[in-house]
């Protein structure tokens, strides 16, 4: 189908894609509408948006005036964030050199379903607040990550020098010697962006009391100085996006070793305390008083409640906001690319729509959810608004780059004909393939916000926590990541079944 006057063709649908992609995307489109009708979605406090205003003032009065505090909880928050990182990124190697082995992976899938948070709140109860429960936290789960992502890479790299090459047994050997060379550039491009989110992770820990960023950020955000909180935000923004001059490689060691003396000392661990909680804490109720495995109905009096009133409504009201806040992730992504892409606009608007984006995906949606909250009262829309910021504007910074390697057909319009007939249809399907990779993050960010207030799992989780319940608060936990594992099988199974991949389409029929 043709213009006449502009002499432009265009396709005769605005999405050259197939039937399946279209389906699924109205169906995902469906059932986010539907849970849009079931879900909490108000706004509760009395003037929300004379409270928004006088946050919005902090901004353009930021106060330095506690400046020692403030570089203090940056140390913390940066040292936690490089040795947890760091362990991590040396424990997913290792367990990558086994990750064809299924015991491997299933033990990798489990431990990064449970959030950091999580694991803080686990390791809290027996180690206290002392940095081996920030370390450990960051540690464990970015171990599963880095062991799946590192596997993937490796699987990838050439196999001909190990075909030519005398055979070599050990699986360390072949990885360091053959593998990794190739897969380097990416292995470090990796690396670094996990640290990126290492630092999100750190920064979070102080919601738990760690003394990290968002400790202070939550104590000067309920006494209303917002101008302290705008401080730490724009420095913490500054942070990142600055990681390309201060991160060299021939400096990272320095940063790793001395990261441990910014930790601070906390107090000290006693170790019966840890004993005591796999031994005791943990078990069951029925168990401690004397039922044994063969006694089914008295487990089930106990599992039964649980189920009733805390695991179905909690994974309820989880799957109902991950579902509304990934179509408004799909949403926002579709409008932000738009910002960075050169085929819209010149280099000043590209730069103030790259801020926008850096501002937005580095604001940790723990963050960002509970400042929300402050500010319009507990319901799902401050975790909608938050989730899909933060995931749209990563989904967006990485569309609007493949749109700037995209060269355009001749004859292609402008606006909007630019837009629906010749960069969405190329660039759908790798967008949807990083919204399936972002789906099973979302819902784990859904889980932990629970601990805000939110009745998603996380809250059910904090509660039996606060009860010291630890036995229903490890069952919850135990849940949640079973959701997170089965979300992540689901997501694999519809990019293997669209064969959807990250790289745009060349070209559209």
């Amino acid at each position: 189908m043709s213009d006449p006057e502009r002499g432009q063709v265009k396709p005769p649908l605005p999405l050259g894609l197939g039937s399946a992609t279209v389906r699924v995307s109205l169906i995902f489109l469906g059932v986010a509408f539907v849970s849009l009708l079931l879900g909490d979605i108000e706004i509760t406090t009395s003037d929300p948006w004379g409270e928004m205003l006088r946050f919005a003032g902090g901004f353009l009065t930021p106060s330095l005036d506690s400046i020692d505090t403030l570089a203090t909880a940056l140390l913390r928050t940066v040292g936690f964030a490089f040795v947890g990182v760091a362990l991590g990124s040396i424990a997913g190697y290792l367990l990558m050199l086994f990750f064809d082995k299924a015991l491997v992976r299933a033990f990798c899938a489990f431990i990064r379903a449970i959030h950091e948070l999580f694991w803080a709140l686990i390791f809290l109860q027996f180690f206290g607040l002392h940095p081996l429960t920030g370390v450990l936290a960051i540690a464990i789960p970015y171990a599963g990550v880095f062991a799946k992502v590192y596997a993937e890479i490796n699987d990838e790299t050439d196999p001909l020098p190990g075909l030519v090459l005398p055979p070599i047994r050990s699986r360390f050997i072949q990885a360091l010697f053959l593998k990794l060379p190739q897969a380097f550039a990416h292995v470090k491009s990796y690396t670094a962006y996990r640290l990126e989110c290492g630092f999100r992770s750190s920064a979070i820990l102080g919601f738990v009391g760690l003394p990290t960023l968002g400790f202070y950020l939550e104590s000067a955000f309920v006494q209303g100085h917002y101008s302290e909180v705008a401080a730490m935000l724009m420095i913490f923004y500054l942070i990142i996006a600055t990681m390309r001059w201060w991160l060299r490689p021939r400096l990272l060691p320095l940063y790793v070793l001395a990261s441990p003396f910014f930790l601070g000392e906390g107090l000290p661990i006693v170790w019966s305390n840890v004993g005591r909680f796999f031994t005791e804490d943990i078990v069951p109720a029925p168990l401690k008083n004397g039922v044994s495995w063969s006694s089914p109905s008295e487990l089930w009096e106990w599992f039964s409640p649980i189920a009733q009133e805390q695991i179905v409504p909690g994974l309820w009201n989880t799957v109902i906001l991950t579902q509304i806040a990934l179509v408004a992730t799909a949403i926002l992504t579709l409008i932000a690319f738009v910002l960075v892409s050169k085929h819209f606009g010149g280099a000043k608007r590209r730069s103030v729509g790259h801020l926008f984006l850096v501002v937005g995906r580095s604001t940790p949606e723990y963050i960002l959810a509970y400042m929300l909250l402050q500010l319009w009262g507990p319901s799902m829309l401050p975790a909608v608004v938050a989730l899909a910021l933060h995931n749209g504007c990563i989904i967006g910074h990485l569309i609007g780059r493949q749109s700037n390697e995209l060269v355009l057909r001749p004859g292609t319009g402008t606006g909007t004909d630019l837009y629906f007939f010749e960069l969405l249809p190329r660039l759908y399907r790798p967008f949807l393939a990083f919204l399936f990779y972002r789906w099973e993050i979302i819902m784990r960010e859904t889980a932990i916000l629970g601990v805000l207030g939110i009745y998603t799992l996380g809250f059910y989780i904090d509660s039996a926590i606060e009860n010291i319940r630890f036995d229903v608060a490890l069952l919850l936990i135990l849940v949640t990541a079973m959701l997170n594992i089965a979300i992540d099988m689901l997501s694999r199974k519809l990019r293997a079944g669209l064969r959807l991949t990250t790289m745009p389409t060349p070209d559209v029929p």
